[in-house]
């Protein structure tokens, strides 16, 4: 089973025989877009107040999402969700990417909602390469060009791959390479991935490209649903944001200023993480 359809299964037992939450608002950051970080991503509210974040930068999302998000208010969170995973907008639609968008961040939303029911707080990430322990000569995968992390790798003396979607940025540098083929990360053995694969449904290949490393992380603010089907196919961290201030995170979504003090970074994994269906049984206790 693909992996959208076994998050969307599972979400669905989660949320099954209760009343499912519904959206009660989007935020997005100022447009145009600035070129910050804090405004790539934007937030779906729930009625519950669970906040889930997804990526706005793919193709037009950030100019269509507005639109699209105002017909979602008071709509099922799991119904939303289904967009993400059943590619509501043929290839290329105008809107398609936004509505992608949206029902990512209803996944992480519901995820949230789950995590609060049970009362589980995911623990602190340590650092920002995703528990990754480069060493002198190792062949280190990037998916996605993290320009502030190259150095934390490079400067371990490890050789450095980044996979990316973009011509523009491929070719050699003077401490590590940029690809467009994923054959190129077969070699590594620990890889660092941008979250945006899980929007994008590129994740099943590039796992495929990276099945000999013995370490792959997914890391990103959208890294927030659950990663119960990604530990079973091999990624070994899931690291996310974690709002711990809703309405100071709201506030400076809204007028572009950053908002890392109102969140903070987490990281999953194997050893840290119950499950989901563990958390549901914790969550339905009287």
């Amino acid at each position: 089973m693909p992996f959208a359809d076994e998050l969307l299964a599972a979400l669905g037992q989660a949320f099954a025989g209760r009343a499912v939450p519904r959206v009660k608002a989007l935020h997005l950051p100022p447009v145009p877009w600035t070129g910050s970080r804090d405004g790539e991503f934007g937030a779906l509210e729930l009625d519950s107040g669970a906040l889930g974040l997804s990526y706005l930068l793919l193709d037009d999302t950030l100019a269509t999402i507005g639109d699209a998000g105002a017909a979602v208010r008071g709509e099922s969170a799991l119904d939303v969700a289904r967009w993400w995973a059943k590619a509501a907008a043929p290839a290329g639609a105008s809107g398609g990417a936004a509505r992608a968008a949206l029902g990512f961040a209803a996944v992480n939303a519901l995820t949230r909602e789950l995590f609060d029911r049970a009362g589980f707080v995911p623990p602190a990430a340590i650092d920002s390469i995703g528990g990754l322990h480069p060493s002198p000569g190792e062949h280190i995968g990037m998916v996605g060009f993290f320009p502030p992390l190259v150095k934390q790798v490079t400067a371990r003396g490890a050789r450095l791959t980044v996979l990316e979607l973009r011509a523009d940025l491929a070719g050699a540098r003077e401490t590590f390479a940029i690809t467009l083929d994923p054959a190129d990360l077969a070699g590594c053995t620990q890889v660092l991935s941008t979250s945006t694969v899980l929007l994008n449904h590129t994740l099943e290949g590039v796992l495929a490209a990276c099945r000999s490393a013995r370490h792959v992380a997914l890391v990103g603010p959208g890294a927030g649903c659950l990663p119960d089907g990604l530990f079973a196919r091999g990624v070994t961290l899931l690291g996310g944001s974690w709002v711990v201030d809703a309405a100071a995170f709201k506030q400076a979504l809204a007028t572009g200023a950053p908002w890392g003090g109102s969140a903070r970074k987490f990281a999953l994994t194997r050893a840290n993480y119950p499950g989901w269906q563990a958390l549901l049984a914790v969550a339905d206790k009287p």
